[in-house]
């Protein structure tokens, strides 16, 4: 008896990027850049165009990053807007108040500090069993109440720090900003990690199941520590960014954009239910994001219906990672239902026993 395959549908170029989730956000983005370049064409071809196509969403696409890292293990982090804020604020005393301290060095202590802050959320989220959501907003208010006492009304200015430093929010390489190099190279290595390493694929598996990821071995505490600890890391390294962008850092710096950050990962493909979702899919989606709120007043859209389609992105987006699994739990179910028996007919001096047959197992494509 033979087994029954389910063949692979060849899919035409439509049908291709809809499944692609990345795919079909890169698409949209680069229809609203065209859109809006031939309603403006200084949108794209003026003298910033390029440069502010290119670098507005840099610091949003190392926050959703890091977001993504930790909604892939079913958690959220709503801390990462404060934790900007605070990291921004530390980095510039560190260069007022340390003038010698090489740039290389400030930059890393912020995100030594990020990468504390999240070290906070992730053994609070792991060894105290209360949701993610409760306990970073928790800490988004304490981070946020560090920030206002230690800033109170002052602010850091752009005569307060380096020139050198203050140059990279402006400096190009062959025509690309240096920010959105930064976090290229970022998710050139979370893309890398997520994919390629043990670790990276466990964050995956706990995320689909935490229980039985538990059951099975994995070091669940560790790698959800793992996840919120590169969370605030890059959030410490946002805060860099945001310094180095506008040269200037006040008590509200950060303040929502830890929404924008979620908002971006999910759009973006990364399941809100975690144990799915990519790198790539994140930083696509925080660039949509940002191109969106740069794109709708060119076309003369008002503030409020800006928000409304954001709101409409992401509620879409998470109908479709329903409908999704839906439709992959459906097609597992059918594959299961198709494979031959396990049992069979026996011979006369072996009851029970089956002819041998070499094992075929059914192939699904969702």
């Amino acid at each position: 008896m033979s087994a029954t395959l389910v063949q692979p549908s060849k899919a035409g170029l439509l049908s291709t990027i809809l499944r692609s989730r990345e795919l079909a956000i890169a698409v949209v983005l680069v229809a609203l850049v065209l859109v809006a370049t031939a309603k403006t064409e200084s949108f794209l071809f003026s003298a910033d165009g390029w440069r502010n196509v290119l670098l507005n969403p840099a610091m949003l696409v190392v926050l959703a990053i890091g977001q993504a890292c930790v909604i892939i293990t079913r958690s959220v982090d709503l801390s990462v807007g404060s934790t900007l804020g605070l990291t921004a604020y530390f980095a510039g005393r560190l260069f007022i108040d340390f003038p010698s301290l090489p740039i290389v060095v400030v930059v890393l202590l912020a995100v030594l500090l990020g990468a504390l802050l999240g070290l906070v959320n992730g053994v609070l989220v792991s060894f105290a069993k209360v949701p993610a959501l409760v306990i970073t907003l928790g800490t988004m208010y304490i981070y946020r109440g560090i920030f206002l006492t230690w800033a109170g009304s002052s602010r850091i200015t752009a005569d307060q720090i380096p020139r050198s430093f203050s140059q990279l929010g402006t400096q190009q390489i062959v025509t690309i900003p240096v920010l959105t190099i930064v976090a290229l190279a970022v998710l050139g290595v979370a893309a890398y990690f997520l994919s390629s390493t043990r670790p990276g694929r466990e964050l995956y598996a706990i995320g689909s199941d935490p229980d039985a990821a538990d059951l099975y071995g994995l070091p669940v505490l560790r790698r959800v520590l793992l996840a919120f600890v590169a969370s605030g890391a890059l959030a410490g390294l946002a805060g860099v960014m945001f310094l180095a962008r506008y040269g200037t850092v006040s008590s509200q710096a950060g303040q929502g954009i830890e929404l924008q950050a979620v908002g971006a990962a999910v759009i973006g493909g990364v399941a809100i239910f975690g144990g799915s979702g990519s790198a790539l899919g994140a930083a696509v989606g925080a660039y949509l994001l940002v191109t969106i709120n740069s794109v709708l007043p060119i076309l003369g859209i008002s503030d409020f219906w800006q928000q409304a389609v954001v709101g409409a992105l992401i509620l879409g987006a998470i109908a479709l990672d329903r409908f999704l699994s839906l439709r992959q739990d459906a097609a597992l179910v059918a594959a299961r239902d198709q494979a031959p028996p396990s049992g069979g007919g026996g011979s006369p001096g072996n009851p029970g026993s089956s002819a041998p047959s070499a094992p075929t197992s059914p192939q699904v494509t969702a």
